[in-house]
């Protein structure tokens, strides 16, 4: 278990991207970052083509957390949706998502079939409902190391109010940190900041629904997580669309060169010398 906890005592905001395969948390790692998100949204992209529109699953959740666990030593929060299900859906899923290697969860209280934040139709289920599941999954953990992002996407549906309330009783229940999902405003941001005393989460998704503010000005607001979840998936777009633009367009990349790392620089970043002496070690070379 990576000790997310620990980090989140530090002082100062803690500024997270997301990341949604093992190369994107490698580099995150490398970079520097303290903890990273697998973002629910670049998974339905990522794998599938697809918008974050309930495509997904468990199993896909799952799956893709291992693969990233495994790639890096740094905390990894994992995005569950709504849990896939009922309270027990959750309990399960916590439970495998822990195996899995991560240091907690985001778990969201939107009605099923639910869909990003950011985006128009959301629907979230009455409070008694997501109250079960947030009990289920913090029974669920086998350590308190694992943190509980509690969500509510209550603000697009019955106001910032009734959001608010929702993320004073999430606390109350025993949630580490508190995400009130897409505030339209700095006022409104503003407003959370001064009504909620616990770890709050601010969503910087470009061209989203909230103001993109500098982490120090959110910190000074109330907000302790500052999370980039789609600018990895988004400058990668936009340079894979470059880079088939140009090789489409010339037949090659000759002047596009200096826009990717080479052979030897990505070859560093798999760690392709460590699993040379691995290879080394067991002997291989002496079979050929």
């Amino acid at each position: 278990m990576k000790k997310f906890k620990a980090i989140l005592k530090k002082k100062g905001p803690l500024v997270i991207p997301g990341v949604y395969d093992a190369i994107g948390a490698k580099i995150a790692q490398k970079v520097g970052f303290d903890a990273m998100f697998q973002t629910g949204y670049g998974t339905s992209a990522t794998l599938f083509g697809m918008p974050d529109y309930g495509f997904i699953g468990a199993t896909e959740t799952v799956d893709n957390a291992r693969r990233i666990c495994r790639a890096v030593s740094t905390p990894v929060i994992v995005d569950v949706d709504t849990g896939y299900g009922n309270a027990l859906s959750v309990w399960k899923l916590v439970k495998e998502i822990e195996s899995a290697g991560a240091s907690g969860i985001f778990l969201e209280d939107q009605r099923w079939p639910k869909r990003c934040g950011h985006m128009q139709g959301k629907e979230v289920v009455p409070y008694e409902e997501y109250a079960e599941k947030l009990g289920a999954a913090l029974d669920a953990r086998s350590s308190k190391d694992f943190v509980i992002v509690a969500r509510t996407d209550a603000r697009a549906t019955q106001g910032l109010d009734a959001a608010i309330e929702r993320g004073l009783k999430n606390k109350k229940l025993g949630a580490d940190i508190i995400f009130v999902e897409a505030p339209q405003s700095i006022e409104e941001m503003k407003i959370i900041g001064k009504s909620i005393k616990a770890p709050l989460v601010a969503n910087m998704i470009e061209g989203g629904a909230t103001p993109i503010s500098s982490a120090s000005d959110l910190y000074k607001m109330g907000f302790k997580i500052i999370l980039y979840p789609l600018s990895v998936l988004f400058a990668n777009t936009f340079s894979t669309m470059n880079v088939l633009k140009e090789l489409k367009k010339t037949g090659g990349t000759k002047k596009i060169q200096k826009q990717l790392v080479d052979f030897e620089e990505f070859n560093n970043l798999v760690e392709l010398s460590k699993f040379r002496k691995l290879e080394k070690k067991y002997g291989y070379s002496k079979r050929e």
